[in-house]
């Protein structure tokens, strides 16, 4: 068995795309429409096949960062020096970082924020 996909709502399903696509080299596929109700997604696909689901609906609420459910998405770059590039790039970019560590449970990687979502960057 595997995951086939995970998926998130965003507020700008635009920028959501843009994001994962210019500093995590997703490639997008077509916007999904349901006219009916609204709903848009894109499915982004990364280079070892995993893939996100992004997701958005017309009166969408705002919910926490921290809630019961999703908790976060850790995506591996492929090393620290890409970390601390990555994170250094989002930085200068305006996004809310924390600085690259090394976890309790062993993990090199250091957060960004992106529409409440908690994206950890993962060597």
């Amino acid at each position: 068995m595997r995951i086939e996909h995970t998926a998130i709502y965003v507020a700008d399903l635009e920028a959501a795309r843009d994001f994962f696509t210019k500093y995590f080299g997703a490639v997008s596929g077509d916007i999904y429409r349901n006219t009916s109700t609204g709903f848009t997604s894109y499915f982004l696909s990364f280079d070892e096949g995993a893939r996100l689901e992004i997701m958005n609906r017309p009166n969408l609420p705002e919910s926490p960062a921290l809630s019961l459910g999703y908790s976060h998405i850790a995506l591996s770059v492929g090393g620290k020096s890409r970390v601390d590039a990555l994170t250094e790039r989002l930085t200068a970019d305006g996004y809310q970082t924390s600085p690259p560590r090394v976890t309790g449970d062993g993990y090199y990687e250091a957060v960004v924020i992106f529409e409440n979502s908690s994206i950890e960057i993962t060597e």
